[in-house]
């Protein structure tokens, strides 16, 4: 099934054509219809499966340009989320008259107040600066049609809960209510549940695309050699476009500034850089100019960037899920990617997790030091 036949607009399918998509991903094919039905949806998608197109284009199919209020609100926890929505979004607006406002922590509060004076149908938002618009009574979701609750699982683990409830008393009853999460824990099962009518559920796994794709292995080395045991990989593999994963601010801030006085080309975002100085990082990386991010993992949640060569979890992650989240941002359109992860003895039990999740037990990479 391609795009016209799911009902998408000639001007809007040139828009996507113009950008080398041609045919729908299944988590498109699959919730598409329905959103355009008017339906509410429980989608469980990963990064990279083609999910904010899966929403974007049949709101933008429902929405009336001539109505002068907002229709659509794309909740999501991350700014780096929200900036890369906004961007997908204002590619989409070129074709159709619709006014689109990000709101998110960090932009400066004055230029979203000034353009929430004219008409505004579309916000993408971070949860507190929502809430901070609608104490002040400049957003108005009273004539809302659409809600989409984007990345739900991190939105619970970010501790968003409370923030969501109280935007959703904010939104008249009979809305759409879209929910998008990586995972369907019971958590993300049970806030979708209380604010939906009969949702469809749809669900498009990645894993197995992505691990078939993904050339894995383990370095099994100690705290205080993991350092050294990272600079030689970096040196043997010279890789293209990597992450490095750390598991805190702390530790990807050491790093960022062992990894300098090495000359490695590298610069790190977590939630401490300044937002201004992130967009700039990220630029920068997109556009191939940092050969190495570091990252942490709320920091790196929605980077959908290819040309990403490699994956290094230089702190392995807490769970299976992180795990194939932080390695599924590799090997994009049928390119093939690596990952290594770095491993002290302590963690032997989340690496037997990850292997039991995954099926199959990683190999060794042997780092010679000497």
């Amino acid at each position: 099934m391609n795009f016209k036949e799911l009902g998408i607009s000639t001007n809007i399918i040139d828009i996507l054509n113009k950008s080398g998509i041609k045919d729908p991903t299944d988590i498109q094919r699959e919730s598409i219809p329905y959103i355009k039905d008017g339906k509410d949806l429980i989608a469980e998608a990963q990064t990279g499966t083609g999910k904010t197109l899966a929403f974007l284009l049949p709101i933008f199919e429902n929405i009336n340009p001539n109505l002068d209020a907002t229709q659509v609100l794309i909740l999501t926890p991350t700014r780096e989320l929200a900036i890369q929505i906004t961007n997908e979004a204002s590619k989409l607006a070129e074709s159709v008259n619709i006014n689109i406002l990000a709101a998110y922590g960090g932009k400066d509060i004055g230029s979203q107040l000034n353009k929430l004076k004219g008409s505004i149908h579309l916000i993408i938002a971070t949860p507190g600066r929502l809430l901070d618009h609608l104490e002040r009574k400049s957003i108005n979701l009273s004539k809302l049609k659409t809600f989409v609750l984007d990345e739900a699982d991190q939105m619970l683990l970010m501790g968003f809960k409370n923030e969501v409830e109280n935007i959703i008393k904010h939104t008249p009853k009979n809305h759409q209510t879209l929910c998008f999460s990586a995972t369907m824990d019971s958590s993300v099962k049970k806030l979708a549940y209380r604010y939906m009518k009969d949702p469809i559920v749809v669900s498009v796994k990645k894993e197995s695309i992505t691990l078939s794709t993904i050339n894995q292995e383990i370095v099994e080395t100690t705290d205080r050699l993991k350092q050294d045991s990272l600079f030689k990989a970096l040196e043997e593999d010279n890789p293209f476009m990597a992450i490095i994963f750390c598991r805190t601010k702390r530790r990807a801030d050491a790093l960022e500034m062992a990894m300098g006085k090495r000359k490695f080309n590298c610069e790190k975002i977590h939630s401490d850089v300044p937002q201004n100085k992130r967009e700039r990082i990220m630029k920068s990386f997109r556009n191939a100019d940092i050969q190495y991010l570091i990252a942490t993992d709320v920091a790196a949640r929605g980077i959908d960037i290819s040309g990403i060569t490699h994956i290094y979890n230089y702190d392995i992650p807490e769970s299976p899920e992180s795990y194939i989240h932080r390695i599924g941002r590799t090997a994009r359109a049928g390119e093939s990617g690596y990952t290594c992860c770095f491993m002290d003895p302590k963690d032997t039990y989340l690496l037997e997790k990850i292997e039991e999740k995954i099926g199959f037990k990683i190999s060794r990479r042997n780092i010679d030091l000497v």
